[in-house]
Order: C-alpha cells, then sequence, then structure tokens
C-alpha cells in the first residue's frame, strides 16, 4: 500500500503550541521593537521644546537610541536570514529591552514619560512568548528596574516623589500582566494543544480508514444515480475496470452493473444477481445503499468477489461428489465392465456379420464415453486442494508447451503449436498441476477442432498483461469452426457438449481447476477465426 503519510508532515505539527508558534511570535514582536526604534530614531531630528520634552542627558540620549535601533536591525536581519530563535535568543531579547527602556526613562524624562509605558508591553510579550516562572522574572526586573529609576531620579536630580508611586504602580501593573497573561496563555495553550490532539487523531484515523479502504478486497464505489462514478476504492478498480491504480479517470459504472444499479432504483428492497464487468472478469455481486438516507443523491456500491463464496460452494460440492462417486464406481462400473467384456467377446465371435460387428461397435464406443464420464466425476471428487505458489508464466509456459509436443509427438500426431511471451510479464500463483490439466484440455479441444477446420491440427499461445500491468492472462486460440453465441451460455455446464464423442465434463473441469486457483477461464469473442479461450490469473499477492 503505500508510505504512512504522516511521515512527510511536518515536524511543527507534532509539536507543542508555544513551540511551534514561538518564531511566528517572536518575529511578530521584533517587528513592533523595529518600529518603536525607529520612532524613537526619527523623534531625535525634532526639536525637544516642539514636544515640550526636556531631557536629562540628551546625548547619551541619542547614543542609547541608535544603539537600540542597531540592535533591532541586526536581530530583525538574523530573522529574515531564516535563522531560528531558541528560548535563550528569546530571554536576552526581552532582557535587551527591559533594560535600553529603563535607560531611556533614566535619560529622558524619568518614569513621569510616556516610556514607561513600552515596558507593560514588553512584561507582557515576554510572558506570552515564555509563559513560565521566567515571565514572572521579567515583571520583578522591570518592577525593579523602575523603582530604581525612580528612585535615582529622586536623590541625585531632585525630582518629584511622585516618581516613585508611578514606579510602584508600574511595577503591579507588571505583575498584573505576567499572572493574566499567562493565565490566558496557558488557557490558550491548553485549548491550543487539545485541538491539535484531535486534529492529530483524525488525520491518524482518516488515515488507518484510508489504509483499510484501500486494501480491503470488497469494492466499495460511490456514483450518483446516473451511474457516475464519484469514488472508487483500489479493489473496485482492479474488479471493475481492471485497473488497481487510482490514478485513472473517473468514469461511468459497467454496463451490467448500471443495469443493477437502475433495478434497485426501481426496487430497493430486491438483491441483484451477479454479473460480470466484463467477459474475462470473475463473477460479482452487488449490493446498494444510499450514502445519505436524507438526500439519497449519492449511492454506496460494495462489490464483492464471488470467488471466495464459488470457492466455498466448491468445496462442499466436491464432499458431496465424493460420497457420491463412492456409489457410482461400484454400481456402474462393474456392470459397465461387463458389457463392455461382452461385446468384446462378441466382435471376436466368427459367426457375427456385418450388422452385428456394427452394433459391437457402437456398444463398445458408447461404453468408453459413460467409462469417461465415470473417470472424470471420479477426478472432479478426488481432486486435492490446490497448492499455490509463485510462478514465473513465461518459463512455466514454454516448459509445458516442450512437454506437450512431445506427447503429442509420441501419439504421431505432428501439432503446431505458436507461443507468444512477451517481456517481463507478472508471476502469478497457482497449482502447476492443476494448471497444466486444464492446458492440456484446452490444446486437446483446439487441436482437435483445429484438424477438423482446416485439415492440421494448429494452436496460438499468447501471454499478456492486463491494464494495471500486475496480472497475467494466456490466450489459447485455435482455427476451429468457433462457438456461437447461444453455445458460448452453456459451454462451462457440466455434461454439455457439441461433440457426440466427448463427455461433456472438459470445460467444465477446467473451469472448476482454474476457479479453485484464484483464476478465470472465460471465451472470447476477438473477431478472429475459430475460438480463443482466456484463462486470466489474480494478482499474485492475493489470497482468498
Amino acid at each position: 500500500m503505500t508510505p504512512d503519510s504522516s511521515a512527510t508532515q511536518p515536524q511543527s505539527d507534532h509539536l507543542p503550541f508555544q513551540v511551534s508558534q514561538r518564531p511566528r511570535l517572536f518575529r511578530i514582536y521584533n517587528y513592533y521593537r523595529l518600529v518603536i526604534s525607529l520612532i524613537l530614531a526619527a523623534l531625535l531630528f525634532v526639536e525637544p521644546a516642539t514636544l515640550d520634552t526636556k531631557y536629562r542627558l540628551p546625548d547619551f540620549y541619542e547614543i542609547c537610541v541608535l544603539c537600540y535601533l542597531g540592535v533591532n536591525v541586526f536581530t530583525g536581519l538574523l530573522m529574515f536570514a531564516g535563522i531560528r530563535p531558541h528560548q535563550r535568543h528569546i530571554t536576552l531579547s526581552i532582557l535587551i529591552d527591559v533594560v535600553a527602556l529603563h535607560s531611556l526613562l533614566l535619560l529622558s524624562v524619568g518614569m513621569t514619560g510616556g516610556l514607561a509605558n513600552l515596558i507593560i508591553v514588553t512584561v507582557a510579550a515576554g510572558n506570552i512568548l515564555t509563559p513560565s516562572r521566567v515571565g514572572l522574572f521579567y515583571a520583578a526586573l522591570a518592577a525593579i528596574g523602575s523603582l530604581g529609576v525612580a528612585t535615582w531620579s529622586v536623590a541625585t536630580l531632585a525630582a518629584s516623589a511622585d516618581e516613585i508611586v508611578r514606579a510602584g504602580s508600574l511595577g503591579i501593573l507588571y505583575f498584573a500582566a505576567a499572572f493574566l497573561l499567562q493565565s490566558i496563555t496557558r488557557r490558550m495553550l491548553r485549548s491550543e494543544e487539545l485541538a491539535s490532539s484531535r486534529a492529530r487523531s483524525l488525520v491518524e484515523l482518516e488515515q488507518i480508514n484510508q489504509q483499510i479502504i484501500q486494501r480491503m478486497r470488497t469494492g466499495i464505489v460511490v456514483t450518483d444515480r446516473f451511474g457516475l462514478v464519484r469514488l472508487a476504492n483500489a479493489a473496485a478498480h482492479e474488479l471493475l475496470f481492471g485497473e488497481r491504480s487510482m490514478q485513472s479517470e473517473m468514469g461511468e459504472l459497467p454496463a451490467p452493473l448500471r443495469q443493477r444499479l437502475e433495478q434497485w432504483l426501481r426496487h430497493p428492497g430486491t438483491r441483484t444477481e451477479p454479473f460480470q464487468a466484463t467477459p474475462v472478469a470473475p463473477m460479482l455481486q452487488a449490493n446498494f445503499t444510499r450514502l445519505h438516507q436524507e438526500r439519497g443523491d449519492q449511492i454506496l456500491i460494495f462489490v464483492e468477489d464471488m470467488s471466495k463464496v464459488t470457492l466455498q460452494a466448491q468445496q462442499m460440492k466436491l464432499a458431496s461428489l465424493g460420497r457420491l462417486t463412492a456409489g457410482i464406481a461400484h454400481e456402474i462400473r462393474n456392470p459397465l465392465g461387463a458389457i463392455s467384456h461382452a461385446a468384446q467377446l462378441l466382435d471376436e465371435s466368427p459367426n457375427g456379420d456385418a450388422g452385428d460387428r456394427k452394433m459391437v461397435d457402437i456398444i463398445q464406443r458408447h461404453s468408453r464415453r459413460v467409462n469417461g464420464i465415470i473417470e472424470n466425476v471420479l477426478d472432479l471428487s478426488r481432486r486435492r486442494q490446490a497448492d499455490l505458489e509463485i510462478v514465473d508464466i513465461g518459463t512455466w509456459l514454454q516448459e509445458f508447451v516442450d512437454d506437450y509436443r512431445q506427447s503429442t509427438g509420441n501419439q504421431g500426431r505432428h501439432s503446431e503449436i505458436r507461443l507468444d511471451l512477451p517481456k517481463n510479464a507478472p508471476p502469478a500463483r497457482f497449482d502447476k498441476s492443476q494448471m497444466s490439466q486444464v492446458m492440456v484440455n484446452l490444446c486437446d479441444n483446439g487441436l482437435r477442432y483445429s484438424e477438423a477446420q482446416i485439415g492440421r491440427p494448429t494452436l496460438a499461445i499468447s501471454v499478456g498483461v492486463t491494464i494495471d500491468s500486475e496480472r497475467s492472462y494466456i490466450d489459447i486460440q485455435d482455427q476451429g469452426p468457433g462457438i456461437s453465441g447461444e453455445q458460448r451460455e452453456h459451454i462451462f455446464e457440466p455434461f454439455y457438449t457439441t461433440d457426440q464423442s466427448g463427455t461433456g465434463l472438459g470445460l467444465y473441469l477446467a473451469r472448476e481447476l482454474c476457479e479453485a486457483n484464484q483464476a478465470h477461464l472465460s471465451v472470447l469473442d476477438n473477431g478472429e477465426p475459430g475460438c480463443c479461450f482466456r484463462i486470466t490469473f489474480a494478482h499474485h499477492k492475493r489470497l482468498i
């Protein structure tokens, strides 16, 4: 199936919120710092008297503003270059801001200036980026710095005692902002982690469902009431369209399935009959249900391969045949042997005339036919379970044809068999012995009918690959008279034959053996003279 898509997801999707979102939040905060420093630098070109402001140490204030601008520009360039900030970088930046802003307050107008409000923003940003005890350290450091600036201003510069009161009020605000934002941030973190956990659970559940749906052997199709396919899993593509790849374009349902959909729409309570999507496809059973019971605009179709059911039915059938054939072998073969022996004695009698010998020949011929029927029935009942193994089609078929040519040559029958093997044909899983029995039956029939039609036993055997390039098939093409449309419907039925000397069990036995090996035997109408039988093998990794 397919590598796990969760392995290709970005790692940040599985990190805690404060870790995955920290670079983005710090980048936003750095933009804020850069804008503030640019504004402070721009205000240096404005006369203080215009702003009704009197700086305490203007020269040192200008140097401090330019240094602060330089630090923020440098940090912004690092962020632009793709440097991923760590916790120590964030802590250093917050500390630099606390120290720089307090220095600016000390060198400008003191704690009564508007710059004091920027420290609240810095403490708040620190607690958002670091919602832990470090955030409280930022608040404590800012409060100590504000009290220090106010105390130094009052003691050294004879400033008003209101600065100490304002510094104390700002300290309270620092801690209030820290506690409030940490509480809000923790709640956001818990909510984000819960949402992230649920999102990951949904993604994992979707992946599991996708894996199950795509790997299950039941075909699942979503279609509308007009038979237009909206969605189909891999099994449905293989069963209905002969393709395992999901990259094929969606189209309409095969005609047999569309007919059963229309039948189900007219009579929702009825169970539709099994069908074949294509002449070489296995028998399928479709079950329908509406995807949305209220709207009913989309229909869900479950397509099941009847091979497993057929295999179980075959096992039950063989069990019954096993009990039946024991009686057949005793009750029929003994009298049949007596009849055949009596006919042989009559044939050796010197008193028989031509008419008698003709009647004896009829008795012997039909005795052999009855004995052949019994042998075929016994073969069905004695058939062992298929010993499946992965087989290279080309190598196995070449060996089979060589052995078959040798056996037919020893029987005085020089047959002409053309073999066409493609390169890199997919392997198949089957029992070599049982499939050889199927091939012998089909080749014997093909050579016999070709000789009767054109005067020489000729046959063409070719190996092909299905559309999905993952399954192989074998075509056996003869030069006989062909099979009419009426005969096609019955040729695989037991005891049905067009040859007076046949038993009618050869093709039936061949299909039974193919089904036991998870293959499908069908007759094709390819427009060529004669008849073409195709054995389509299942995917070599598929087991029922």
